[in-house]
Order: C-alpha cells, then sequence, then structure tokens
C-alpha cells in the first residue's frame, strides 16, 4: 500500500540516516536540485531581474519563454516583500520531471503571513542542469492576479489597490471607498486587526472567477467575495477582497459602500471567523457592519425577505449554511442574507453591540461547530437557540409584516 510504503522509508530515515533508494545507489538529487533553481528564481524576482527569472526556463520553450517574461513584467509594480518557492514533491521519468510546488509571496505592509499557490512544475533536463518546460496551477488551485494581464497599483490610506484592465480613475475610486470602510468595521468590531485591505479588482467576472478557481456562473451578481488563508492558532490571515467589476459597475454610492464594508469585516473578523461559525453569523454580521451608518430600515435592507413574510411565509428557522450556496436562485440567497442580518441587528438592539461581538468570538473560537453556538448563546444571551429563534422569527415579524 502506498501509504504504508511511505511510512517504512520515513522509519528507515529516522532510524538509519538513510535515503529512500535501492541498496548502493546514491538518493536521487532531483528535489534538491529543482529547489536550488527555484531559489535562483525567487531572488530574481526580488531583485526585479528578468533575465535571472527566465534563466530558469528551457531555451528551447520559446512560448513558455514570453509567456513567462509577460507575467514577469505584469508583477512589476506590485509592492512584495517575500516570494519564495517550496518543492514539496518531485516524479522523476529519466530528463523529464513534474514537481509539485508552493509558491509563497507577501505584499510589503499588508501581509504578515504569505499567500499560498500551488503550481505544478513540468521540468527538462539539460545536461546537468534542470529547465523548467511548463508552469501552471496545480489541480484546483486558482489563477494569479498576474497571469491576467498588467498589474496596475493604486494606494489608498488604508487598502492598496491592485487592477488588471482597470484605469487608474476606477481604482482611485474603489481606494476612496476602502479607506472610508476600514475606519467604519474598526469602529463597529471591537478585536484587533490590521486596519489595512488589499483588494484586487480583475476585468471582467470570468477573470475574477479564475482568480477564485470557480465557475462564473456561481459569482454572477455577487459585487465582491473575500479569500483568505485562516492561519490557524493565531496566526495571521492574508486576505485578499476581489471586486466583480460587472456587478460592483451597477451598484449606487451606498450599495458600493455597503458591500465593501461587508467585505472589509470579514477581513477583520479572520482571526475569529471558523468552521465553527455559522454562515448566518459570518454573513449576518458583516452585513449589520455594512448597514450599520446608513440609516437603513429593516424594509429596506430586507425587501425579499419582506415580501416572503407578507406573503404568508415566515421562515421557520435561521438560514442554514445551504441557503447561502449560489444553487438555491437568487432570492432564496438574499432571504438569506437579510434574515442574518436582522438576527445580528436584534442581538445588537436587545443585548448590546459589545454582547453580538462577543458572541462571534465565543462561537469562532471554538474548533468544532458541535455545541458551540449553544453555547455561546447560553454565556452571552442567556438563551437556548431554540429560544434565540422564537425571539428572531417575531422579531422578523415586527420589523417586516
Amino acid at each position: 500500500m502506498r501509504g504504508g510504503r511511505a511510512a517504512g522509508c520515513a522509519l528507515a530515515v529516522l532510524l538509519l540516516g538513510a535515503a529512500c533508494s535501492a541498496p548502493g545507489s546514491a538518493p536521487d538529487p532531483t528535489a534538491s536540485q529543482v529547489q536550488r533553481l527555484l531559489d535562483r528564481r525567487a531572488a530574481a524576482v526580488l531583485k526585479h531581474d528578468a533575465n535571472g527569472y527566465l534563466a530558469a526556463v528551457d531555451p528551447a520553450a520559446s512560448a513558455l519563454r514570453a509567456a513567462q517574461g509577460a507575467e514577469f513584467g505584469n508583477l512589476a509594480q506590485v509592492p512584495l516583500a517575500s516570494w519564495t518557492y517550496h518543492v514539496t514533491g518531485v516524479d522523476r521519468h529519466g530528463t523529464t520531471a513534474t514537481a509539485k510546488v508552493d509558491l509563497r509571496y507577501r505584499i510589503q505592509g499588508y501581509d504578515t503571513a504569505p499567500v499560498t499557490a500551488a503550481r505544478t512544475l513540468t521540468l527538462g533536463r539539460r545536461g546537468a542542469d534542470w529547465y523548467v518546460t511548463g508552469d501552471r496551477p496545480a489541480q484546483g488551485a486558482a489563477q494569479l492576479l498576474w497571469q491576467q494581464g498588467p498589474v496596475r497599483v493604486v494606494r489608498g490610506a488604508r487598502s492598496l489597490i491592485l487592477g488588471v484592465g482597470q484605469d487608474a480613475a476606477k481604482l482611485r475610486e474603489i481606494a476612496d471607498a476602502e479607506d472610508t470602510a476600514v475606519p467604519a468595521v474598526s469602529k463597529a468590531w471591537p478585536g484587533t486587526w490590521a486596519g489595512r485591505v488589499v483588494v484586487l479588482v480583475p476585468a471582467s467576472l470570468d477573470a475574477m472567477a479564475a482568480l477564485l478557481g470557480a465557475p462564473a456562473a456561481s459569482y454572477r451578481g455577487i459585487a465582491a467575495v473575500t479569500t483568505g488563508e485562516a492561519g490557524g492558532a493565531g496566526a495571521a490571515p492574508a486576505d485578499r477582497v476581489i471586486v466583480n467589476p460587472d456587478a460592483y459597475a451597477v451598484l449606487g454610492d451606498l450599495g458600493r459602500e455597503v458591500v465593501l464594508t461587508h467585505e472589509t469585516t470579514h477581513v477583520a473578523t479572520r482571526a475569529h471567523t471558523s468552521s465553527a461559525t455559522p454562515m448566518w453569523l459570518s454573513e449576518g454580521y458583516a452585513d449589520w457592519v455594512g448597514y450599520r451608518d446608513t440609516g437603513r430600515t429593516a424594509a429596506q435592507a430586507a425587501p425579499e425577505l419582506q415580501k416572503a413574510v407578507r406573503a404568508g411565509d415566515l421562515p421557520a428557522g435561521l438560514p442554514s449554511d445551504a441557503d447561502f450556496g449560489f444553487d438555491g436562485g437568487a432570492d432564496r440567497l438574499a432571504r438569506a442574507y437579510e434574515g442574518g442580518w436582522l438576527a445580528c441587528r436584534m442581538i445588537a438592539a436587545r443585548w448590546g453591540e459589545a454582547k453580538l461581538a462577543r458572541l462571534y468570538t465565543e462561537i469562532g473560537d471554538q474548533s468544532h461547530r458541535e455545541g458551540a453556538t449553544e453555547k455561546a448563546m447560553s454565556d452571552q444571551l442567556g438563551l437556548t437557540p431554540g429560544e434565540f429563534t422564537a425571539q428572531w422569527r417575531a422579531y422578523v415579524r415586527d420589523q417586516l409584516g
């Protein structure tokens, strides 16, 4: 069995200091050779050395060299604090090899932990040296922004906007809006966070979907999403707000303000958001912060849920995680967001904003969902989930009926 063989090899290495190779043969140096090749490539990125970057690419792979040269140029304005490659596995067949590689990078002044992008590299050997002959995202991994075109960088007071296919004026508008969103979130969320955000603005919905490694249809009509790496055990995540330029463009000023404040809330609360956090709370809290200082009434902010309530379809329970899926239709998705928002709005109104934040934190700090919400509601609100749901249903009826 493959797993057993690997474990046996690891044991032999620990006990005997020997490599997994036939008796009397030297260990295969390919992985270390590839790592050194990529170390030189990484150093060239940070030195803005195009020739050094391309030195890793097979001289005969003209199309790849052209594509990699363009990609390197696309990175020119991106302020990188670090850029490294970590070879996690190599499968060699004679003079060719396939390597699994983690690209890790940090944006200067924004990322306290690296963003990791899994890559699959193919390599060919010429004489004693290995060269890259192919470079693609690993299976299931997403595309990187600079693979879509030259990256334009606009700096805000509290934000860094990276755009492809966007003019500087549009990116400046987003930076200004984000610079308003950041203090709004800090005012509402009492937890510690970086207070700055990186926003990616691709050229189209399809380009946005490529950055997320998902079908474009999943994000049609969604103005922005937040993605990040929850570093775990207190490590700071590296978040990105990704704007869908098609949907964002049709929003008014208020809509854009709410969207960016919502997404920025996800960045701020990431360290206290986990698998234990129900979607109604994470999305409802982000919407609550987004609408907090807008003066919007329940009817104005929850039109789809009001329509359902007035038609006699009062929800039986809080929105489930499945209700926030993209395959249930736009109306169902809207009602889920609106229901989560009203739950957080009710908590803030009846128990106070500090209690709402403590509820969020206590649930998110649990490692498992089972029992997390029950305990936090008891601790912070003095209610069982059933009692809370009953109060929420009455609140929804009163606010929207």
